[in-house]
């Protein structure tokens, strides 16, 4: 299972990449090998601004719905526009092409209570 050393984790499977104050996040390799062939990804949250733990999107696979959780505050800026006519690339490649949405962090000390990766992996196992 791949998981990047320079990123954060929850508990519920999302990453996220700080880059100043706003940051990436997406879903881990382990939630979409768990969650299998993801068809269709829904974001309307685009400019709302969300608490960490609340709900940004959610995620179609061909066998179940999983909601996408904020890892931090903050608002979301942008979505990954590609992963509207290709939602597969978050199989393919979650941490980079794959990435969910971007967002204007709120509170940048909530990202020293994420996961490091070490501790997701032990998570996981």
């Amino acid at each position: 299972m791949n998981v990047p050393e320079n990123l954060k984790y929850t508990k519920e499977h999302e990453w996220i990449r700080v880059e100043g104050n706003n940051a990436f996040v997406g879903i881990t390799d382990f939630a979409q090998s768990e969650l299998g062939d993801i068809v269709f990804i829904e974001i309307e949250t685009v400019g709302e601004t969300l608490s960490k733990g609340e709900t940004f999107g959610t995620i179609e696979a061909v066998k179940t719905v999983s909601d996408s959780y904020m890892p931090a505050s903050g608002k979301v800026i942008e979505k990954n526009t590609k992963l509207e006519s290709s939602p597969e690339l978050i199989n393919k490649d979650p941490y980079n092409d794959g990435w969910m949405i971007k967002i204007e962090l709120a509170n940048p000390s909530e990202i020293a209570t994420l996961l490091t990766a070490e501790q997701y992996k032990a998570q996981i196992g």
